[in-house]
């Protein structure tokens, strides 16, 4: 008996934001790489995150060590944007005030 060697697509895509997701799911690769750096394995991911294959956890994490350069590239502008996003919402409106709204409402 022969083995097909086949090769499966890699479980990603990317979403009309750019942002990039493991595939029919709402996980990004930001999450699957962060875990993994964080010395989580790809059993703990997948427990952790229910939606998520096991299999494309470890097709994802194979992605990122081969393309280690890219995806931190990728991760690092995601980051920048999001500080972005973060400094315009910050100067838009007094987060102060904000807080305090929300308090009252609490009634604290």
């Amino acid at each position: 008996m022969l083995l097909a060697l086949i090769t499966e697509p890699v479980p990603l895509e990317e979403d009309s934001d750019g942002v990039v997701r493991v595939k029919g799911t709402r996980v990004t690769l930001d999450t699957v790489v962060a875990a993994f750096a964080e010395g989580a394995t790809a059993e703990e991911i997948a427990q952790q995150y229910p939606t998520l294959a096991l299999a494309d956890v470890y097709a994802v994490i194979s992605y990122y060590l081969r393309r280690r350069e890219a995806v931190e590239a990728y991760l690092q502008e995601r980051n920048e944007r999001r500080s972005q996003v973060r400094r315009e919402n910050e100067s838009r409106f007094d987060l102060k005030r904000v807080r305090e709204r929300l308090m009252g409402r609490r009634g604290i």
